[in-house]
């Protein structure tokens, strides 16, 4: 938690330390002795320099030295100051300052380090937890926001970036919370823009090089072992390849099986042969809990999950790692928003230079079986942002586009899930057209939004898995979100690193040389789908149970009826609405931990939770 430099923001802490103990929770001071800080953190995860007046934090993964981090606060003489500094920090941190009495708190570009901020006793406080701030002032959670979820599924950005507490309020990832000593409110300012996508793929490449490079040397764990999945795919092997180059010991994690054309594990086998000094760890799947199996339950009441299918099988690789020796690990978990996209830079391309545009729609098309002519309608069609999203809310009970519409827009419109009640679709509607009223780009270049958006939006989901590897004790670590490596993917024109003919150009030319050609050419994407229906078909029984006796049903968000009958037939659409269903889930889920702690008891659901299943799940077994 942050407290302002004040009367009331020392009262503030007593509070805190009245209603929830200080227990082991850790305290640093302003220079004027009042509170600045307080939690719990291990000792290298905050980096503090003090000079006079002037205190600076570096809190996070990989946090800088202290040496440099003096160096850096050197020049620093007003909160403005801290905008170079910010840019300066490598890693994955949250920064944190003190000068003259006033406090500025900030986290990721990308949501994976989020700032909340509430007022408590009338005094504002900060914190990088809602549901801690949520206790302290009675917070209820936000039933429109919930209802969006049901209705939507994942939640886009700037939506994505909405408190899920009422009365507490989420900084937007691109800005920093001010917080004066005068007992003024706190006010988010936005530091942060994009840079200009000026570079070419071969000038762009050598930078994103070096920013993952010491990304993923800045996450050596002091103690214990550096762990990092393994799967075969471009983005993993290439974290594995650069962690090997500083620990050549790297302890790798590969989980076999999948559908029957799933080639994942061939490639995962040849990169495994590339690193001879590595310990190799592959796991079958079968060895894990199925995806949507019971038990189903929330380790916290921070945010409703919007990836639940697989969080038991998660808890399970953790646990194994663990047991291994790994105190940090490493994933490619966002390296699909970075290094992917749509079309929707031809938006703007068309304007620059409408050749180039026009032979990359015609390899779209091609690709995505669109026709011609509505694919030049979308090309050439205007219509802005806040457009778009009113577009959304008024189209949201209505049947999904056609499966050839060419994408083009803003973003992809998503039909409401079969199971929203009216009142859902009528509260999330009400949302869209709020968000509508406030929006604008993240960028001018249309392509540099739509980046901007897939990362804002993944961001925050990526925080709570983080947490679920946490809850194992087990830190994970996604290099390719941090702040420094996301600046240098944005850096390269759209165009180049969306090309229609490549996969993840920007990453294959980053990383050629050190990185086998065999992983980096390669045309084919592991698939696991046809166990995950498989898997859902199987629990259909104990998700029903699940949604029995359900808190969404009971603020009459749901319809389980209908919910039973989507479960039992499903749609063909099955990307969409599994997602969908794993939102809802995720709902449910926080909803039950909400109610339980309130009451103080521990919360399961499905059949497996009668008999003891926490224990059966952190065991890695169903309970029979």
């Amino acid at each position: 938690m942050v407290f302002p430099d004040s009367q009331g923001g020392a009262e503030a802490h007593r509070t805190v330390g009245r209603q929830i103990g200080h227990g082991t929770a850790q305290t640093i001071a302003h220079e004027s002795g009042r509170p600045w800080l307080a939690g719990s953190w291990a000792p290298e995860d905050l980096v503090v320099s003090s000079a006079g007046p002037v205190r600076v934090a570096a809190f996070g993964s990989s946090p800088v030295a202290r040496s440099r981090l003096d160096a850096l606060a050197a020049s620093v003489r007003g909160l403005s100051d801290l905008d170079r500094l910010a840019r300066a920090l490598p890693g994955n941190t949250h920064l944190i300052a003190s000068v003259h009495g006033q406090v500025r708190f900030q986290g990721t570009v990308t949501g994976t380090r989020c700032v909340y901020t509430a007022r408590l006793g009338g005094v504002p406080v900060a914190a990088d937890r809602a549901d801690v701030l949520a206790g302290l002032t009675g917070a209820e959670p936000d039933e429109a926001l919930v209802a969006a979820s049901v209705t939507y599924g994942m939640l886009f950005a700037p939506l994505s970036e909405r408190g899920w507490w009422r009365g507490v309020h989420q900084v937007p990832s691109d800005s920093c919370l001010l917080m004066p000593g005068d007992g003024a409110a706190a006010r988010a300012v936005r530091w942060w823009e994009p840079p200009e996508p000026e570079l070419t793929l071969e000038q762009g490449a050598p930078a994103v090089r070096e920013r993952l490079r010491e990304a993923v040397a800045g996450r050596r764990p002091q103690r214990g072992r550096l762990s990092a999945d393994l799967s075969g795919g471009m983005d993993s092997t290439s974290l594995c390849f650069l962690a090997a180059e500083h620990d050549p010991g790297l302890l790798t994690f590969c989980w076999t099986g999948g559908s029957a054309i799933n080639d994942d594990p061939l490639y995962a086998a040849e990169a495994a042969r590339r690193l001879p000094d590595a310990e190799h760890l592959t796991v079958p799947d079968t060895d894990a809990p199925p995806v949507f199996a019971p038990p189903y339950w929330a380790i916290d009441t921070e945010a409703p999950r919007a990836a639940t299918r697989g969080m038991n099988a998660i808890r399970y690789g953790a646990r194994h790692l663990v047991a291994h020796g790994a105190t940090r690990h490493l994933a490619g978990h966002g390296a699909d928003e970075l290094f992917t996209g749509g079309a929707s830079y031809l938006h703007t391309l068309v304007r620059r230079s409408p050749v180039t545009a026009w032979r990359q729609l015609r390899a779209h098309q091609a690709l995505n079986s669109w026709p011609l002519l509505p694919s030049l309608a979308g090309l050439l069609r205007g219509g802005d942002l806040a457009g778009w999203w009113r577009q959304c809310a008024d189209d949201i009970a209505r049947s999904a586009p056609p499966p050839r519409t060419p994408s083009l827009g803003w973003g992809e419109r998503i039909p409401a899930t079969p199971w929203a009640t009216g009142d859902a679709v009528a509260a999330t509607r009400a949302v869209f057209h709020d968000v509508a009223d406030q929006v604008e780009p993240l960028a001018p270049d249309r392509g540099q939004h739509e980046a901007l958006s897939a990362l804002r939006s993944a961001g925050p989901v990526l925080r709570l898995v983080c947490r679920d590897y946490a809850a194992e004790g087990l830190p994970l670590e996604l290099p390719y979100l941090d702040d420094r490596v996301v600046e240098a993917v944005l850096a390269i024109l759209p165009h180049e690193r969306y090309s229609p003919w490549r996969y993840k150009p920007v990453l294959a030319a980053a990383m050629r040389g050190l990185v086998p050609e065999v992983i980096l050419g390669r045309t084919t994407k592991g698939d696991c789908e046809e166990p995950v229906d498989r898997s859902l078909q199987d629990h259909v029984p104990d998700l029903l149970e699940l949604f029995a006796d359900s808190e969404l049903a009971r603020r009459g968000l749901i319809d389980v009826r209908r919910l039973r009958t989507t479960l039992i037939t499903p749609p063909r659409s099955g990307d969409v609405w599994s997602a969908q269903l794993e939102a809802t889930i995720g709902a449910e889920l926080w909803l039950r931990e909400i109610a339980a702690r309130s009451t103080a008891e521990p919360v399961l659901a499905g059949s497996a939770a009668r008999d003891g299943a926490r224990d059966g799940a952190r065991d890695g077994k169903e309970t029979p």
